[in-house]
């Protein structure tokens, strides 16, 4: 059943109470960012800055921030609400969500001096910790395999290597970097990698260089090359060669934030494919009188209800601090699958209008295609299901 402003009902739940003035206050700043703001940064391929300041001025960035550093110290399920609303208005949380998961590394296992420095102002907005530089050109997804370097010297490190689809290195302030700090052979495999936070600013035109990618959506992604940067002690997160595991910390929370912004686009796709087969007549009749028509946004709703139940899951499970990769990676896997089962039922519904831009149905089938093979592809998801949920043979 379609409500007064065309938003789908959802099955209900009895949390639904429980983040009703966060799910509305998004709901209300994002109906100041129409879907034409979006069609004309689309066209040019930039950044949304008036929507990102929005955002963090409300507040909803700082959301996993405890209330100490400036923040409001909200759990995941929150954070899933804020990004899952934005989706869902025709906006894009990629130009912003980094922030959300890559922080708790900074949070989790960043000094005291650390966390004073830098958390309350990336709460404030005076800072942006939006850049992840961790994947590399050679290595992909087999990050243990990463070659970028970080040299200790008498004063600090010095960084030299590459990242590649480093997303929004050319609007945050700080990166978090994954580096190669030792090639002993006889370490483990996930050993010799630290991590560290790089005050870029400082570091452009010192060392750091920062190239756009062109992409067929609007994600401000980059390569970025590091050349003899020299970088201080304090930059060092944590232990000397524990950077993989802190990294690996922040993964289940990339998965279902992630995942509840596919919830969010899913939900984009079936508001407007329900609109528009109840109000568009062919043939003197609402072409969603058809099957043909009903069937695939029935299944699509059915898919996306289904893996909304796991995103809810895996977020409960996260906020108790209980082992929760399998659900994170399967809440991922459903709903992509869910929000590109959702997209397609859009572009036949709309017909030729899908593919015109006035009705972004064409930009958002675009953008939610990415979550099929980012921020990890469903092969990768699949394999780690096989391997460690079912307990068969590594594949790779």
């Amino acid at each position: 059943v379609l409500t007064e402003n065309n938003r789908i009902s959802s099955i209900k739940s009895t949390d639904d109470k429980q983040w009703e003035d966060i799910r509305s206050g998004v709901i209300t700043l994002c109906s100041n960012f129409p879907g034409e703001y979006w069609r004309g940064l689309d066209s040019k391929r930039e950044y949304p800055e008036e929507f990102v300041k929005a955002l963090t001025n409300a507040g909803y960035l700082a959301c996993l921030i405890p209330e100490e550093y400036g923040g409001s110290g909200l759990p995941i399920q929150a954070a899933c609400i804020i990004l899952e609303e934005i989706q869902r208005s025709g906006g894009n949380g990629a130009a912003c969500h980094a922030q959300m998961y890559i922080m708790g590394a900074l949070l989790r296992h960043g000094s005291k001096e650390q966390k004073d420095k830098y958390l309350p102002k990336i709460s404030s907005g005076e800072l942006r910790l939006q850049a992840f530089g961790v994947t590399e050109p050679d290595a992909g997804t087999d990050t243990l395999s990463i070659r970028t370097k970080a040299e200790k010297t008498k004063n600090g490190y010095i960084i030299n290597g590459q990242k590649v689809w480093t997303s929004r290195a050319e609007y945050s302030d700080l990166m978090l970097l994954l580096a190669r700090t030792s090639s002993n052979k006889t370490m483990k495999r996930t050993e010799g990698l630290s991590l560290f936070i790089i005050d870029m600013q400082k570091a452009k035109h010192n060392g750091l260089t920062i190239k756009p990618i062109k992409t067929m959506i609007n994600h401000a992604t980059t390569e970025v090359f590091f050349d003899d940067l020299e970088i201080p002690f304090d930059s060092l997160i944590g232990s000397e060669g524990q950077g993989f595991k802190y990294i690996l910390d922040g993964m289940n929370a990339e998965r279902i934030l992630i995942a509840a912004e596919c919830i969010g686009d899913a939900k984009f796709f079936l508001d407007k494919s329900t609109e528009y087969a109840s109000t568009r007549e062919v043939f003197g009749r609402p072409i969603g009188q058809n099957q043909g028509i009903q069937f695939p946004i029935a299944r699509a709703y059915a898919e996306m209800e289904a893996a909304a139940l796991m995103v809810d899951r895996a977020a409960k499970l996260f906020d108790n601090g209980i082992s929760c990769g399998a659900e994170a990676n399967i809440a991922k896997l459903l709903s992509s699958e869910a929000s590109w089962k959702a997209a397609e039922s859009a572009m036949q519904t709309f017909g030729g209008y899908g593919f015109a831009e006035d009705y972004d149905i064409e930009r958002k089938y675009r953008e939610t295609r990415l979550y099929q093979t980012a921020p990890i592809s469903t092969n990768l998801i699949l394999a780690f299901i096989a391997q460690n949920v079912l307990g068969l043979t590594r594949s790779y």
